[in-house]
């Protein structure tokens, strides 16, 4: 089957258009997406054919991990195995939004390809609410890598996604450009004592001054 191309309106998409991306999603196809910050490229994460296909995609060396998006704090409680105190705490105040939480997975609730050093996962829930409501249809985690080859700044324009892009995916949804800026911030909870992988969006201070300063 040929790319298919949909624009997102600005209210966002109906649920029968969103029934039908979901539908395509749980086939196996692969998607390009707006996102909060960049375009994104994803498939289920259930399904390990997307999951290659993304890895082949970007030309990614295997053992480096993908990130996540999930529906909601439900969705990452049903694949994350005995979250922290910290967890619950950034997790409230900070989503849905750019942040991103490294947490241990519960055993075999994803493909082994995908897991992190130590069966960890990173995730976040995103502040599109068209965007949370397509992954709850889906009933998976949605991937949501940079669309974007291996070692290339992530992009924040469709037509230049599209050039990469345009006949090697099954789904592009034209969002206009994406606000793009800096990606998610990347915060580890799976040691002691919180780690702060790559500062993004939210500026580290922040989510520290929140946790430790009230």
């Amino acid at each position: 089957m040929p790319s298919q191309v949909l624009s997102l309106p600005a209210s966002g998409f109906r649920p029968d258009q969103l029934d039908f991306i979901s539908s395509r999603l749980r086939q196996g196809s692969v998607l390009v997406y707006p996102t909060e910050t960049f375009y994104g490229l994803g498939g289920l994460a259930s399904l390990v054919s997307a999951v290659e296909k993304i890895f082949e995609l970007k030309g990614r060396e295997p053992g480096k991990p993908l990130p996540f998006v999930a529906s909601d704090l439900e969705m990452v409680l049903h694949y994350s195995e005995e979250p922290s105190d910290l967890f619950f705490r950034l997790a409230e105040h900070f989503w849905p939004g750019p942040l991103t939480l490294v947490l241990r997975a519960r055993e075999n609730s994803l493909p082994e390809i995908l897991y992190g050093p130590g069966r960890t996962f990173a995730v976040r829930v995103p502040p599109l609410s068209w965007l949370r409501e397509l992954i709850r249809k889906s009933g998976s985690l949605l991937i949501s890598t940079s669309a974007n080859l291996s070692g290339q700044p992530p992009l924040a324009s469709f037509s230049e996604v599209y050039e990469i892009f345009g006949d090697r995916v099954d789904l592009l949804i034209d969002g206009g450009p994406t606000p793009g800026g800096q990606p998610s911030t990347i915060v580890d909870l799976t040691s002691s004592e919180p780690l702060c992988l790559r500062e993004g969006k939210i500026p580290a201070a922040e989510v520290w001054a929140y946790l430790y300063e009230r």
